[in-house]
This record gives structure tokens, C-alpha cells and sequence, in this order.
């Protein structure tokens, strides 16, 4: 039972709070002043992951992998579609209530003495738990950027960059290279450094930064239980990283295992079909042009509506040509669109009413896709393959 007016249940509310991964505050002094009240444990291993798209798919590809050869593994994720328990999990299952409340409980006098923001102190309090757990293993994904992102604060054996695309340029700049530059950074000090394919001008910059960089190529055989090359580029993506490791003794695995357990990660959120009475509901969590093109190419079929709903600091209007691609209408909360309903679930509500057995598909934030999970739920949908 929790008490009414509990600050670790406020702190909670807070971190799960649309305005928390906004809190971004770069820099690594804050991080290293909450770091020296922790006993950490280094891992044998600590990977990080960067990137514009895919980290989270990428990173929880890698960690199956380190799990099915037998290493215990902290996964570090972020946002969350639920509960906040969900960024950090060992051995694939989210943290204990009870453990989370208590490191919570000891490292937030300290993040507040020190100005810590949310994001910093979920990260602090992540590496805090994954040392209580001697895990041997950590997967790191970076919030904002890499170079001054709560992530690199400590030292990592590997590095793996997803595809970059423009995405929080008020924070890492205006172009590409600005953005690649910031990226780049995740690769300082790793033994290995592996990206997937970018579009030239981010190529050249990581090579300049990272002359020890390997670029992986997407594998079209790869047969992903995530739908879409893009998830097959990830899924290349982590089976290099896991390749390099067994080449250098650093996990044993065979062939054959580690690629059952990359692809058959699946992740909700992530092109996700619902059957939802007579009708089908498709869920991404794709929040910019690059992921939308991406779910645009993977999508086996044209939809009858596309529900786009944001965070009010992004906008996808300028996706409309892709977009309209994908659908018939264009559904969102603003007059930029074909048809307005202020909320997710209010769209799905009012669309499946005058067409019951229409085919939607929900694009936006984490928020945005969590919202629609409950109505869903709610209604009785169900995943269907």
C-alpha cells in the first residue's frame, strides 16, 4: 500500500509525466557528483546505444542476445509506454517495485542537492540497481544525443549507432552533421564501434570520429519477428555487435541461437496489429520523418485512416505526401488535418463507430500509443499476428 503524499509515488508520477524526457540538461558534472554516492559495479560489459530511430528496438535485440548466451543483463530503455519500471530491466523483466522505490528513496535527496534532472536520475538509479544486481552485462540506450547525455557519464566497452536523422536539432543542431557529431561522441573510449548504414554526409562524419568504425549493412533475409527493414537493419545491427563479442571472448554463443533469440524480439509499440471487433488497429510509436518513412515501407497494406498525434512540440504536417501514402485520411488534433478529434482514443472511438471494420494505423509518441494500448484493451482488442 502506498501513502497518500508519498514523494517516491509523486517522483514516480512525475517521471512517467509527458514533460519528464524533456527534461534535458547536458553535461556530465551533475552525473558524476550523483555517481560518487553510489557503490557501483562495473560490468564485464557495458554497451551504449545512439541514434536517431530504432535504439530501443536495437538495443533489446543485443541484450536477448547476451541473455541467451548465458550472461545476466541490465536492459536500459527509455521513454516508457506504462510504467517507468519498464526503462530498466534484468533479464528482461522490469525492475521490482520494492528495490526501484528504495534506490529511488536514497538517490533523490542527492539529485535534488545536485540539480539532477529526471532523466539523470533515472539513469543514476539504473546503474545503481543493475551494481545491486551483479549483472554482467549492461545495455545502455542514450536519451538526447550522446555527448552530453546522461549515458556516456560512465566509461562502455561498445558502441552501436542507429540510423541518424534529424530529430531535437533545438538541442543538437540543425543539420546532420551537427546531429552525427553529437552522436558520434557515444564511440569515445569504446573498444568496438559499430553503426548501421547512414546517409552519406552522417557516414563521413562518424568515420572522421571513429576511425576504428564498422558499418553494417541491412540483411533483407533476416526474418524479424518486427515487421519492416528498418527493424532488419536493426536486427543486422545487433547481430555484428554480437558477432564482434564472441570473436573476441567476450560471450559464447552459436550461430544459430543468437540469431533466434535477435529476431525474435518483439516490442510493443512497434508496428503492432490489434483486432479490435471487425476492425484492425496498427500501432507505431514513429514521431518523426524518418521513422514514418520507415513505417511507410513496412506497412503490407494501405490503411483507411492515419491518426497522427504528437507531442506539442513536434509536428508531422510536413510528412502529409508520406503520410497520405499510407491512408486515405489523415486524422489528428489540429486543422492541419483532414479530420480533427482532439484525442487518440476519441479518433479510434468515433472512426471504428462509423466504420466498424475500417483498418487504422496510430502514429505519435510513446504517450500517444499508450493511450490507444488501454482503449483498446478496454474494448477487448487483442494482438493478432
Amino acid at each position: 500500500m502506498h501513502r497518500k503524499g508519498d514523494p517516491i509515488d509523486a517522483l514516480l508520477q512525475a517521471l512517467g509525466a509527458p514533460g519528464a524526457d524533456r527534461d534535458y540538461r547536458p553535461g556530465h558534472a551533475r552525473m558524476a557528483a550523483m555517481l560518487a554516492h553510489c557503490d557501483l559495479r562495473e560490468p564485464a560489459l557495458r554497451i551504449r546505444v545512439a541514434g536517431t530511430n530504432g535504439k530501443g528496438s536495437t538495443a533489446t535485440m543485443v541484450a536477448a542476445g547476451l541473455q541467451a548466451a548465458g550472461l545476466k543483463v541490465g536492459l536500459y530503455t527509455s521513454p516508457h509506454l506504462h510504467r517507468f519500471h519498464e526503462r530498466i530491466r534484468i533479464d528482461g523483466a522490469p525492475v521490482d517495485d520494492r528495490l526501484l522505490r528504495a534506490e529511488l528513496a536514497r538517490l533523490l535527496p542527492i539529485a535534488q542537492r545536485e540539480g539532477g534532472s529526471y532523466f539523470e536520475l533515472a539513469t543514476v538509479v539504473a546503474l545503481a540497481l543493475f551494481g545491486r544486481a551483479r549483472v554482467d552485462a549492461e545495455v545502455l540506450e542514450a536519451g538526447v544525443g550522446a555527448r552530453l547525455d546522461a549515458t556516456t557519464a560512465v566509461a562502455a566497452d561498445m558502441a552501436l549507432i542507429t540510423p541518424i536523422a534529424l530529430d531535437h536539432q533545438a538541442w543538437l543542431g540543425e543539420t546532420l552533421a551537427e546531429i552525427a557529431a553529437e552522436k558520434a561522441a557515444a564511440g569515445v573510449g569504446c573498444r568496438w564501434v559499430l553503426s548501421a548504414r547512414q546517409a552519406p554526409e552522417v557516414a563521413r562524419v562518424l568515420a572522421a570520429a571513429v576511425p576504428s568504425l564498422e558499418m553494417v549493412a541491412p540483411d533483407p533475409s533476416l526474418a524479424c519477428a518486427m515487421i519492416g527493414a528498418h527493424q532488419q537493419q536493426n536486427g543486422a545491427l545487433a547481430l555484428a555487435a554480437l558477432t564482434r563479442l564472441q570473436q573476441d571472448g567476450a560471450m559464447v554463443l552459436d550461430d544459430v541461437a543468437m540469431q533466434a533469440a535477435v529476431t525474435s524480439v518483439t516490442m510493443a509499440g512497434r508496428l503492432q496489429r490489434y483486432a479490435v471487433g471487425q476492425g484492425v488497429v496498427w500501432l507505431d510509436v514513429a514521431h518523426n520523418g524518418h521513422a514514418v518513412a520507415a513505417v511507410a515501407d513496412a506497412l503490407p497494406a494501405p490503411v483507411d485512416a492515419v491518426l497522427i498525434y504528437t507531442r506539442e512540440d513536434r509536428v508531422l504536417t510536413d510528412q502529409k505526401p508520406i503520410l497520405r501514402g499510407m491512408g486515405g485520411v489523415l486524422v489528428g488534433d489540429s486543422a492541419g488535418w483532414d479530420r480533427v478529434y482532439p484525442t487518440v482514443e476519441e479518433a479510434l472511438q468515433g472512426l471504428l463507430q462509423a466504420q466498424p471494420a475500417a483498418t487504422l494505423l496510430v502514429l505519435g509518441s510513446f504517450i500517444t500509443v499508450a493511450a490507444a494500448q488501454r482503449w483498446i484493451a478496454e474494448r477487448g482488442g487483442r494482438v493478432i499476428a
